[in-house]
C-alpha cells in the first residue's frame, strides 16, 4: 500500500481510504460478518484511513465501524467522520451528535472532523455564526478532535470562498476525470494545495457511474491500451496521478473491489501517466462530452447569477441525466440545488436577465437551457418537496 504525508501534521496516510457508505448489506442492513472482515483485511492490507458520517447506512455506519475496530484495531487507524450541518440549529444540536458519535465509534477522539456537504458559503458562514467553528477548535485543543475540515459539493466559486475563510487541517472534495471542470474543479484543488490543505478525494467513480452504463466508444477507447484495465482501475489511477490528493475514498461493498483497489493502490504513484495514457483521458472525455446534453465546461464565467441560480451546477446535474443514465439526479438536484443549500440555486430562479449569456466562452443560450432544466428536473413536485424537506431539515 503506497502512502502519502498529510502535509500539515505529518499523519503517513494510506493512499486508498474505506469509505464507510457503501458496506455490503444483507437485508437491508449491514452484514456485519462480511464488512468486519472487509475492514480488518483492509486494514491488515495498509488502509488506515476511514471516512464515516453520522448519516450513512441510516445512521448505523459509526456504530457498526466502531464495532469492526475494537481489539485493537482503532489505534492502527485515523477515522473521519462528519457534523451534518442542516441538523444544527443551535450550537448544543452539534455537541449532542459529537457526543454520540464518539460514543458509537468506541472512541475518545477524532482523527478528522468534517462540516457534512458544505454546498455554498453563506452554510458555513450560519455554523460560524452560531460557534460551531469556535466550539471545534475547543475540542481539538482538547485532543477530542485532531484535524478540522469540510466536505464540499457546489461551486468552484464558493469552494474558492470557504477554502480561505478557515486555516483548515484539511478539506474533501469530488473529483474525478469527468468533475475536471466541476464542483471544486482543478483549479480548486491545485488551491488548496498551494495553501498547505490537504486533500481528501471523494466519489472518484461517481458513485460508480463511471464504472457501470459508460458508452460503448468509452470501452473501446480504454481497451486500445496495451496494458488491459477495467474503466474502475483507469479512473482510480487518473486521480492518483494528481500529487495533491493525499487519499482517495472508495466505498468498498465486495470483497473483490477492496482486493482490486489495494493492488492498484500498490502500484500507482504521483505524475506516472505517461503521454499515451493522458491521451486516452482526452478522448474518453471526447466522447463523453459528444453525448452531453449542454456543452458547458464549468468555467463559470457566466457567475455569479443576479438571481442566485448556480448555472453550472444545473447543467451538470441535467448532463449526468442522462450521460451516465444516472436516474437518481433529479434527487441529487433537488438535495445540492433546492432542499439543503442555504440559499435555493434551482434553474426556475433564472429571471432571464442574459447577462449569463455575454460572458459564456461556450456561446450557450443559457436561459433557454435553464428552462429545459428546470422542465426536466424540477416539474410539479419540486417546489412542496423542498419545502417539506427544508422544514423536515429545519433549514430556513
Amino acid at each position: 500500500m503506497k502512502t502519502r504525508v498529510n502535509q500539515k501534521n505529518g499523519d503517513n496516510l494510506s493512499i486508498l481510504g474505506f469509505g464507510c457508505m457503501r458496506f455490503p448489506t444483507r437485508g437491508g442492513s449491514i452484514d456485519e460478518p462480511r464488512a468486519t472482515a472487509m475492514v480488518r483485511d483492509a486494514i491488515a492490507k495498509g488502509v488506515n484511513y476511514f471516512d464515516t458520517a453520522y448519516i450513512y447506512h441510516g445512521g448505523k455506519s459509526e456504530s457498526f465501524l466502531g464495532s469492526a475496530l475494537a481489539g485493537g484495531y482503532r489505534e492502527r487507524v485515523k477515522i473521519a467522520t462528519k457534523l451534518p450541518p442542516f441538523m444544527v440549529n443551535k450550537l448544543d444540536n452539534a455537541k449532542k451528535i459529537f457526543a454520540t458519535q464518539l460514543s458509537r465509534l468506541r472512541t475518545g477522539y477524532i482523527d478528522y472532523y468534517l462540516l457534512h456537504m458544505l454546498t455554498d458559503k453563506p452554510m458555513f458562514d450560519r455554523l460560524n455564526s452560531l460557534g460551531v467553528l469556535e466550539w471545534m477548535e475547543q475540542l481539538k485543543a482538547e485532543g477530542k478532535i485532531r484535524n478540522i475540515g469540510f466536505s464540499f459539493h457546489g461551486s468552484k466559486a464558493d469552494f474558492e470562498k470557504i477554502v480561505k475563510a478557515y486555516p483548515w487541517d484539511f478539506c474533501q472534495i469530488q473529483y474525478n476525470y469527468m468533475d475536471e471542470n466541476n464542483q471544486a474543479t482543478k483549479d480548486g484543488l491545485q488551491l488548496a494545495a498551494s495553501l498547505g490543505i490537504p486533500v481528501i478525494v471523494m466519489e472518484p467513480l461517481r458513485g460508480g457511474k463511471l464504472v457501470n452504463n459508460l458508452p460503448g466508444e468509452v470501452i473501446k477507447t480504454f481497451n486500445k491500451y496495451d496494458d488491459k484495465r477495467s474503466p474502475a482501475e483507469w479512473a482510480l489511477r487518473w486521480v492518483w496521478n494528481h500529487p495533491e490528493v493525499n487519499v482517495l475514498l472508495s466505498g468498498m461493498s465486495t470483497e473483490e473491489q477492496l482486493a482490486d483497489n489495494i493492488r492498484i493502490a500498490g502500484d500507482v504513484d504521483a505524475d506516472s501517466l505517461s503521454k499515451e495514457e493522458l491521451n486516452i483521458f482526452e478522448k474518453v472525455k471526447s466522447v463523453m462530452m459528444e453525448k452531453t446534453k449542454i456543452p458547458c465546461t464549468a468555467c463559470g464565467y457566466c457567475m455569479p447569477c443576479p438571481a442566485g441560480v448556480d448555472i453550472p451546477g444545473c447543467f451538470s446535474c441535467y448532463n449526468d441525466k442522462y450521460l451516465l443514465n444516472d436516474k437518481s439526479m433529479r434527487w441529487k438536484y433537488m438535495q445540492t440545488l433546492g432542499a439543503m443549500s442555504v440559499k435555493p440555486a434551482n434553474a426556475s430562479r433564472c429571471k432571464e436577465c442574459g447577462k449569463c449569456e455575454t460572458h459564456c466562452p461556450q456561446h450557450i443560450a443559457i436561459r433557454s437551457q435553464l428552462k429545459t432544466v428546470s422542465k426536466e428536473m424540477e416539474g410539479f413536485f419540486y417546489k412542496p418537496m423542498v419545502g417539506i424537506v427544508r422544514k423536515v431539515m429545519k433549514i430556513k
